[in-house]
């Protein structure tokens, strides 16, 4: 008799237990979003499974770039920024090594490998560039 009533006091605290995850599974999936993601990268795909949009820690760097791609998968928007300064690409619909584009760069100081420090860059499709600085 014993050994009956302890059976039966456990399946009610696993029921109870039971509704108590059931409960807070349904409340976890109501809310929809979660507050914080954590990672090195967050990618977006379209229906084809084709990465549209990019955001990523390049190491070791520590430079965070975010890339937007269009439908074919080339990258036309390029947003970095880093210990070194930030800056944005924008380029034309063509593929491989754009013909036009337009680039900011914003750096305190220049390096031996980037000289420049804040400048806009407009370059048209014939070639022509032109780099505006600060006086």
């Amino acid at each position: 008799m014993r050994m009956q009533r302890l059976a039966i006091a456990l399946t009610v605290i696993n029921l109870v237990v039971l509704v108590l995850a059931v409960t807070q599974i349904r409340s976890t999936l109501a809310q929809g979003t979660a507050q914080v993601i954590r990672g090195a990268a967050l990618e977006l795909v379209d229906e084809r499974g084709v990465v549209r949009a990019r955001l990523a820690v390049k190491r070791p760097s520590t430079v965070v770039e975010l890339d937007l791609f269009d439908k074919n998968g080339i990258n036309h928007v390029k947003l970095g920024a880093g210990e070194n300064g930030s800056g944005l690409l924008l380029t034309d619909e063509t593929t491989g090594t754009a013909t036009s584009y337009v680039q900011i760069i914003a750096r305190r100081t220049g390096t031996p490998e980037t000289p420049k420090t804040t400048s806009i860059t407009l370059k048209g499709s014939d070639g022509r560039e032109r780099v505006l600085t600060p006086p």
